[in-house]
Parts: structure tokens; C-alpha cells; sequence
């Protein structure tokens, strides 16, 4: 099978990086076209990957075709390929943000396989959480490809679209609250006397784990059961933790969301 990618940004390097780590695609089975050559030239410096002269070749050349690129210029994107799809059978995988299967579907002659993906910036460290969601015409196998693909650079889950908004601000929006709380918890270690780098290592690592401890007890143990074990009567951590919901951390958190969510349903 080939892959190809047309948008070689950031995401799209770490998602090559991860498949060929994994191997689960070999590179010189993985074709790459970006407006901007030097993003691909930086790619084939580490791997032997094919670089393609345009989008067109890209799908000609390609069983499967990831659209990495920007929202604003899909639709551009779509135009150039629309009637190599027509002549193919390529499976379209798209993780442009915000542009849904039936906006794709609406800007292409052909009815396409198409499954849309919503990966996180942590894919660059292989720690993703990614969701997707297929056209009907999509069948089991692409679904397991895109799961096989997408699972080199984290987690993968299969959601209703209707919940992408939802899922782009838990997951998508979720890693800069999260650096928030790590660079929070380093600063006020700080303050108490510990150095930032050991700080930053500290609340790092406990995050790193905590999250851990919860995705292997999530069917078992609510977090709330999780909290209440680090919790001894009358010590530190219920001591803290009390002051959180005094502050109100736990609201701070939903109106952030919330605000999050509002502004995705404005743009």
C-alpha cells in the first residue's frame, strides 16, 4: 500500500515520523507534496521518502491520500484533485480542522471514501489522542487503517461527527490547559525554593503518571476514588485539595470549555 500526504506541515511530519518508527508503512511507500519543498526535503534528509511534483501525481500515485494542510486552502487543495479522484479509488483521509466529511464530499464531483481525523500536537512526541469519524462509503478495512496509521502517534477513537466539537476542546485545546497546570504547579514549587528544571521534571512526570494511573483504572476506579486513596485524613494533599475547590478550580476548568466551545461554534 503507498500513502501519500499533500501538506507536509508539523502534524504531518510527526505522523510520518511515527508510521515509519512503527513500521507500519515502510518509506519508500510514503509519497509527500508540500507547496513549500523545503518541508518535504527535511523529511527525506532523515527517511527515503518520495517526493511528489504536485498534488495530482500525489492521489495518482497513492492508495490512500492524507490531506494535512491548512482549512483555508482545502478547498483549493480539493479543486486540483478532484478529477485525479474521480479516475482512483483512493481512500481520502483528511485532518484538516473544522472541515467536515459533508464539506469535503460537497467540493469533490466523485463520491469519495472519506474519513476525517482530529489528531492533538502531542502526536509529536507519540502521545496523541486522536478521533475520527467515516463517510458511509468508508468500510471496515479503512477504518482500520486509519486506526493502524493514526495509532503510530497515540490513541485512536472512532466518534459520531456531531461530537468533534466537543472532542476538539478536550482534546485539542486539552494539552494548553494542561501545560497551564504543569508550568502552575513548577512556579508555585518555585516560589517554595525548588529550582525551575527540577520543578518542571516534578510536575511533569506526576502528570505524566497520574494521567497513566487513570487510564489504567478507568474501568474500575473513577478518578474521585483515585483522589480519595492520596488523600490521608487531616493531611497535605485533602488539604490542597480543598483549597482547589474553594478557588474554584473545577469551574474554572467547565467555564474554559465552555468558552472554548462558543468560539468554535463562531468560527
Amino acid at each position: 500500500m503507498k500513502l501519500g500526504f499533500i501538506g507536509c506541515g508539523n502534524m504531518a511530519g510527526a505522523i510520518i515520523e511515527g508510521i515509519i518508527k512503527s513500521r507500519v508503512i515502510a518509506p519508500e511507500y510514503i509519497n509527500v507534496y508540500d507547496i513549500n519543498t523545503c518541508a518535504a526535503e527535511s523529511i527525506k534528509e532523515k527517511y527515503p521518502i518520495k517526493i511528489m511534483n504536485s498534488e495530482r501525481e500525489t492521489v495518482f500515485e497513492s492508495d490512500v491520500v492524507i490531506l494535512a494542510v491548512k482549512p483555508n486552502v482545502i478547498t483549493d487543495v480539493l479543486d486540483k484533485i478532484n478529477t485525479a479522484l474521480e479516475e482512483s479509488d483512493t481512500l481520502i483521509i483528511s485532518i484538516a480542522a473544522g472541515k467536515t466529511i459533508s464539506y469535503i464530499r460537497n467540493n469533490l464531483s466523485h463520491d469519495n471514501r472519506i474519513i476525517r481525523v482530529m489528531p492533538n500536537i502531542n502526536a509529536t512526541v507519540g502521545e496523541a489522542m486522536c478521533a475520527y469519524t467515516a463517510n458511509d462509503k468508508a468500510n471496515d478495512a479503512d477504518r482500520q487503517l486509519c486506526e493502524l496509521i493514526f495509532s503510530a502517534v497515540g490513541k485512536v477513537l472512532y466518534i459520531e461527527e456531531k461530537q468533534f466539537p466537543i472532542f476538539g476542546v478536550i482534546g485539542g485545546c486539552g494539552p494548553a490547559f494542561s501545560y497551564m497546570f504543569i508550568d502552575s504547579l513548577a512556579r508555585a514549587a518555585v516560589k517554595n525554593g525548588m529550582d525551575k528544571d527540577t520543578a518542571l521534571m516534578t510536575a511533569a512526570q506526576t502528570v505524566l503518571g497520574s494521567a497513566k494511573m487513570v487510564l489504567e483504572k478507568m474501568r474500575d476506579e473513577h478518578p474521585w476514588e483515585l483522589i480519595d486513596k492520596v488523600c490521608s485524613p487531616g493531611g497535605t494533599t485533602i488539604e490542597g485539595v480543598a483549597s482547589l475547590q474553594n478557588d474554584g478550580f473545577e469551574a474554572a476548568v467547565n467555564n474554559a470549555v465552555n468558552k472554548a466551545l462558543e468560539k468554535d461554534a463562531k468560527l
